[in-house]
This record gives structure tokens, sequence and C-alpha cells, in this order.
């Protein structure tokens, strides 16, 4: 699984056409507003020698996707066959493969930063949406009606981004969020049975999730997710059912995997840096340095004092 940055994302669509790269991402514009874009899928997705398969990898970026046309899409441990017409919202936060299932394709989808949503006189934080959380239902089914109503939101984005309205990014910024919206209220896909490549996609991400929270870099930050519970919560799936993928796929339980983690880190933060203990202990996700103590020296044989001398 590679992290695919949206320099990557350009490249894969126009190769080497000359297309102006330096000028869409690192133009003082994009700098100080965020990079946004929007495209024709047809135009740009199925014309000449295009891939329009997706891969499965994280995408460091945001992308939300209106399709119609036959589709597959794999992320988690699910499975979503569109038939008809849906509408995607990915997040860097949930790797994903998306394959075409038939010739005839067509929509809109725009590409987003982080910063661009940020920049929002909301105050909004894009990754509190719902919609963007790693167990978001990611792909959401439409009337014809709704397509129709989103299709024209597209549009006016598409419109409005070539036009000289001074306050064209702030009313882009509108469009988008309008988007996340009407997709919180939507109806999303029922998943088809999986594939035999569920497994490898939950051992991905709870592999992402887990080295995300590393490494530690100051006494300020603390680990959020430090039980299998948490974890499986976190990509909507059972814990017995995370346990048993990471079984097959690892020869590991979850907890054996967080618990050599954490083990790994903590023998860092004594080594390298002059932290006492209980900051060590309270930045690893414990309560009490007792705990901390105990659990280290149940994987190590030593005490963190004994390791650290």
């Amino acid at each position: 699984m590679e992290n695919i940055t949206i320099r990557a994302f350009y490249k894969s669509i126009f190769g080497d056409s000359g297309y102006p790269l330096d000028y869409f991402l690192d133009s003082k514009s994009s700098n100080e507003l965020g990079h946004f874009n929007v495209f024709d899928t047809a135009k740009f997705y199925y014309s000449g020698n295009k891939k329009s398969e997706m891969t499965y990898n994280r995408r460091l970026y945001y992308k939300i996707s209106l399709i119609k046309g036959k589709n597959l899409v794999e992320y988690a441990d699910k499975t979503v066959l569109i038939d008809k017409q849906g509408i995607l919202f990915a997040t860097p936060k949930i790797p994903y493969r998306y394959t075409p299932q038939a010739q005839e394709q067509s929509g809109f989808f725009c590409v987003f930063t982080k910063e661009f949503l940020s920049k929002s006189k909301t105050g909004l934080l894009i990754d509190e949406l719902p919609i963007y959380q790693p167990h978001s239902d990611f792909v959401y089914q439409l009337t014809d009606k709704q397509y129709l109503e989103i299709e024209l939101i597209f549009r006016k984005m598409d419109a409005e981004l070539s036009s000289d309205y001074a306050f064209r990014y702030d009313l882009l910024r509108n469009y988008v969020l309008e988007l996340i919206h009407t997709g919180q209220k939507l109806k999303p896909m029922e998943s088809t049975p999986g594939t035999t490549n569920a497994a490898s996609r939950i051992s991905s991400l709870f592999i992402e999730l887990l080295e995300r929270q590393f490494p530690i870099e100051n006494d300020a930050q603390v680990i959020k997710l430090k039980t299998p519970i948490d974890f499986a919560k976190t990509l909507g799936i059972h814990v017995n059912h995370l346990n048993k993928v990471l079984k097959e796929t690892t020869g590991r339980s979850t907890s054996e995997i967080i618990n050599g983690r954490v083990t790994e880190e903590a023998k860092i933060l004594l080594k390298q840096t002059q932290w006492n203990v209980s900051e060590i202990a309270f930045a690893l996700g414990f309560d009490e340095v007792a705990h901390f103590s105990n659990f280290f020296k149940k994987h190590t044989t030593l005490s963190p004092l004994k390791y650290r001398n």
C-alpha cells in the first residue's frame, strides 16, 4: 500500500503531457488557499491511454466523486458495487480500490487538500465530520433526482473555478460543504459478499492507524487508540473479526501487535529522551506509572529504569 500524494494523482492522469503541475500545486495562491480542482470523469479518466482503475492505496488528499456507471469499490472489510450511480467521499484515513466494471462511465469529481477546507470561515474541521471518519459508509447510493441535484453543484463548481470572481474560492468551499452535508443525509450502499482482499485491507488499515500514532515527538502527544476495541470501533468492525483477520494475515493477535509497537516506542523514548518515566507512561496511554512499569517488565523482563541505565 502506497501513500499517493496529490502531485502523484495528477501525474497518473496527465503523465508527461505538460499539465502545469507547478502552477496548480506550488503557486502562491495554492499555498495560501489550499488546493482545489474539479474534473469531468469521462474526459479525464476514460479517454485515450489514461488509467481508469485505482489501485488499493492511501491517498493523501480528499476526493468527492459523483459516479454514473458500474464500478466496484473495495475498502476496509467492505466491497460495494455501484450498479448505476452513487457518490464516494474519499479521505486520507481510508485506503481503497476503485475498479470500473463497464466501459461507459460519466460524472464528476473534485479533489482538495485539508488546507482548502480549513480556510472556511465556519471554523469547520473536516476530520471531525461524520462522513470523513474511518468507520464512515464511504459510498452512498443516489436516486435519479439526487444525482441530477448533485451534478448541478459540480457544474457550478466547474464554471466558478474558471471565473474571474474575486471570492470564487469562498464560494467553492461552500459548494464542497453542500456536497458533504448532502452526503451525510444519504443512504449508504450495502456491501456485497467479501472478496479475498478483504483481510489484507483490514490489516493494512489497522497497521496504518497504529503507526500513525508514532513516533511520539513531545511529551504532550498521547496515543488515542490503545486497545483492540479502540481499533475495531474506528474500523467499524467487531473486535473478534479484527483479531481473526490479523491472526490469519500476520500470525499475531491484535493485542500482541499493539503491545509490541508500544514496547518498541517505550524503548526509544527511554533511550533517546530525558523524559521521566511518568511522562513516557502518560504519552503511551497509561494512567498509572505502575501499570506502565508492569507492562514494560512483562515484555522486556526489565523495569523501565533498568532498561534506561
